[in-house]
């Protein structure tokens, strides 16, 4: 059983999700949130592929994380993650924030991929 919390993000997700759609050349950024981690992935929807992922598990990322905290391990991921998309050629991407609020961790992610020289 999905709590009530969960079932609103999921169908603000799906509502979002009508609208966006993510192409090779202009992939959709999807955003996952739990308790104490966050991910990350470049999806093609057209062709069904995921270009790229990483999250906050990753050694290196938790590595270089200036600060403790869940903010500064976001901006480093988010850092972390267009690095990774300019070597794969996306410079251009669409932003998918998952259902949840653009605040906090997702935010802080999200400026962190647009500082690194991604557009949305």
């Amino acid at each position: 059983m999905v709590i009530a919390k969960e079932w609103g993000r999921v169908q603000r997700h799906r509502r979002v999700r009508k609208k966006i759609v993510g192409s090779s050349e202009r992939p959709r950024v999807v955003v996952h949130r739990s308790l104490k981690n966050i991910f990350v992935q470049a999806v093609d929807d057209i062709s069904a592929k995921t270009l790229a992922s990483l999250s906050s598990l990753d050694k290196d990322v938790a590595k270089a994380a200036s600060k403790k905290g869940k903010i500064s391990l976001s901006e480093q991921l988010g850092k972390a993650f267009a690095e990774q998309l300019k070597k794969k050629g996306i410079l251009k991407i669409s932003f998918d924030r998952g259902g949840y609020l653009y605040h906090g961790r997702v935010k802080a992610l999200a400026e962190a991929i647009r500082n690194n020289g991604i557009q949305f």
